[in-house]
């Protein structure tokens, strides 16, 4: 497969030629950066483990040359990160026995431009290739530019194929900003409880984030833990592990739904929920 990039590459773990390991993919994510996979698309990779029939594919679309860095990774050079972080994605996908993992080397800053075609078809063809069942991205109220750059993208890059090939299912998960403010009737709530090991190998493997001065191995399974309990508030927990994602899905069914438009929707919803009940309790409704 020809992507546009100069360094992109698809890595296959377990060495099938790249048309057939993309063939038989049934889950996707489509993320900003090296470790997003393993934070918001977890429950695709938990659901593929181990699985014969299921397989997942991972696609990351910046270099992650420009992440924060201190302690052993502090005089690392943007070009040293970027080639640590390629080597900790890849290194991700062996834990994970990912089918493919397609590294498609944008500077972050060129993925957040507004002319953006040559990122899109680059998904477009690996969504076209790979004809998965549900795809992850990050939500669209996501606080990084990157992240919902990458979104868009991916909406962008479905709607762009014909009806009948778009993925059935797109869902926006939680990295620089959590899901727990959607109503419940917005909130898709994944069962991640039990597996504590494998989350916390796959996010291990980023030593160069975690060493290098972002938590995040702590961060993702508190986060995971914490919406477990705080879900249902007169309800006991029902698992150790909850993921949170947005619906994204009306937006490849409908080109012509804006997705700013359609994210307010979820704000405005969860807005005036906390008016109504405010207003109910002070006698004011």
């Amino acid at each position: 497969m020809k992507l546009s990039r100069a360094g992109a590459e698809i890595f296959v773990p377990d060495g099938l030629p790249v048309e057939a390991a993309l063939a038989r993919t049934t889950h996707m994510g489509i993320v900003g950066h090296p470790d997003d996979l393993e934070i918001l698309a977890f429950p695709a990779i938990q659901a593929c483990l181990g699985r014969a029939d299921r397989w997942f594919c991972g696609v990351v679309v910046a270099d992650g040359a420009g992440s924060a860095r201190s302690g052993p990774y502090a005089s690392f050079t943007n070009e040293e990160m970027r080639e640590v972080r390629i080597r900790e994605q890849r290194k991700a996908a062996v834990v994970g026995e990912y089918g493919a993992v397609a590294l498609l080397d944008w500077g972050s800053a060129e993925a957040k431009a507004l002319e953006r075609g040559a990122l899109v078809a680059d998904v477009a063809a690996l969504l076209a290739a790979a004809r998965p069942s549900v795809v992850y991205t990050h939500n669209l109220a996501d606080r990084h530019g990157t992240h919902v750059a990458t979104a868009l993208a991916a909406i962008a890059a479905c709607r762009s194929l014909p009806e009948g090939d778009r993925p059935p299912r797109l869902v926006g998960g939680e990295v620089w900003r959590g899901l727990d403010w959607l109503s419940d009737e917005d909130r898709i709530a994944e069962d991640v409880g039990g597996r504590d090991n494998l989350a916390a190998a796959l996010i291990g493997v980023f030593d160069s984030q975690i060493a290098g001065g972002k938590r995040q191995d702590l961060a993702v399974l508190g986060r995971r833990r914490a919406n477990a309990t705080y879900n249902a508030s007169h309800e006991v927990d029902a698992t150790s592990g909850l993921s949170f994602a947005m619906d994204l899905t009306p937006l490849v069914r409908d080109p012509g739904l804006d997705p700013a438009a359609y994210v307010q929707r979820f704000v405005a919803r969860f807005g005036a929920e906390v008016e109504q009940r405010i207003r109910r309790l002070q006698g004011g409704a």
